[in-house]
């Protein structure tokens, strides 16, 4: 990619960043390389065969893994960039490369269920890791949460499932004041909505099974940061802990890539559209999306969130547990089904007993759903929700 291309638009960088031609071929596409070992040098013996610099074997790295990474550390306006094998991949390659036993971490009270397993069971109870469980929607509570030994604070913006917004720039000043450092999952609102860096973050974590690859057919994660913390990264969790990603999937997500910024918008647009629609109905007892003027993180979302409020949205209804079951079963463009960032529009519901409603507020303990807006027509998806409310007989308008 050439330094004119570096100055352009998010949308041409998409698509140029990391898919330089075919130096073999010509081909202007990138090409698959399926190979999951390399050509060695003429003397081998003195190589370190958990360098990452050469390739030398797909674990270590690869033509296909490392266009994708070029891309994603162009979009997000980072240095380097890691890709792994999912986003939970990249999350736990993080945690295991900056943390060690006797640490601290606070982390939020809203993130996606891997994250609060990994510090609210799994690193405290095999590897000694403190971790503090705290509402980062308040910096304060996140100053009276800090400790000698804190070493990360890592939060969602928007958080996954409730949507609700923490301020970057004020979370990353007050860490760095105290030398802790800060890591983002940015993967509900993207690098086209947010990029983290750009409010000092040190370190950004995307899903790129979501948005960025965009098709729900392959599944990736991304680490972006400082060069040198990616390197380690690549030697004590990559190469040696293992996760790579695929050379198949990284094509797949290069793909996906290039029409990102086109899909998003429309997903932010979708989104949108479909909250102001269910705001207004008369069976909805709440709805959380940081597009509407009545989140309480509307304002600072419409600071931190570029081009519009992301792809998910939560509500719930007025009714007993199995109303939501019942209207989910007359749904024929939603799909029931985790993920997002599909082009198909998909939705789940979580249900009153699910074990972290204890840290969500009060309007989400009667169940709800979690609803991933993909890029079909708006009305389409509004017109698929009405007639399941109406075949259920609860009460809507236009």
């Amino acid at each position: 990619m050439s330094k004119e291309t570096e100055q352009m638009s998010f949308t041409t960088r998409a698509i140029h960043a990391g898919s330089e031609p075919d130096p073999a071929t010509g081909a202007i596409e990138p090409a698959l390389y399926m190979a999951n070992s390399y050509l060695l040098p003429y003397d081998a013996s003195q190589m370190n065969w958990s360098a990452s610099e050469a390739n030398i074997y797909t674990r270590n790295g690869g033509v296909n893994q490392g266009m994708l990474e070029r891309k994603v550390a162009n979009l997000h306006g980072g240095e380097d960039c890691v890709v792994l094998a999912s986003g939970v991949a990249a999350l736990s390659a993080l945690f295991f490369t900056k943390l060690k036993k006797g640490d601290h971490v606070i982390f939020s009270t809203v993130t996606y269920i891997a994250t609060y397993r990994i510090f609210h069971e799994l690193w405290t109870e095999k590897w000694g890791i403190e971790t503090s469980i705290v509402d980062c929607t308040d910096v304060e509570n996140i100053r009276r949460a800090i400790r000698p030994n804190t070493k990360l604070i890592h939060f969602e913006t928007p958080g996954n499932p409730t949507l609700c917004i923490c301020d970057i720039a004020a979370i990353t000043a007050l860490a760095h004041e105290h030398g802790i450092e800060v890591s983002v999952d940015n993967t509900f609102s993207s690098p086209y909505n947010t990029r983290p860096l750009e409010y000092g973050v040190d370190y950004v974590v995307e899903s790129l099974t979501k948005y960025i690859g965009g098709h729900g057919d392959a599944m990736g994660g991304a680490i972006i940061g400082p060069k040198a913390v990616m390197d380690d990264i690549r030697y004590q969790a990559q190469v040696n802990i293992g996760g790579r990603i695929s050379p198949f999937n990284a094509w797949l997500i290069q793909r996906g890539a290039s029409t990102f910024p086109l899909r998003m918008q429309v997903h932010n647009d979708n989104t949108l559209a479909i909250a102001q629609w269910l705001e207004r109905q008369p069976c909805v007892s709440f709805v959380a999306y940081p597009g509407l003027a009545s989140h309480k993180g509307h304002e600072l979302a419409k600071r931190q969130m570029e081009h519009g409020f992301g792809g998910v949205l939560s509500f719930g209804l007025k009714g007993e547990h199995d109303l939501y079951n019942r209207v989910v079963t007359h749904l024929h463009v939603f799909t029931s089904a985790v993920s997002l960032g599909n082009a198909a529009s998909l939705i789940v519901f979580i249900g009153e007993d699910d074990e972290r409603m204890y840290l969500y507020p009060q309007e989400f303990h009667g169940g709800f759903y979690r609803v991933a807006v993909g890029i079909e027509d708006a009305q389409d998806l509004i017109g698929d929700l009405r007639q399941a409310f109406t075949a259920e007989g609860l009460e809507t308008v236009d």
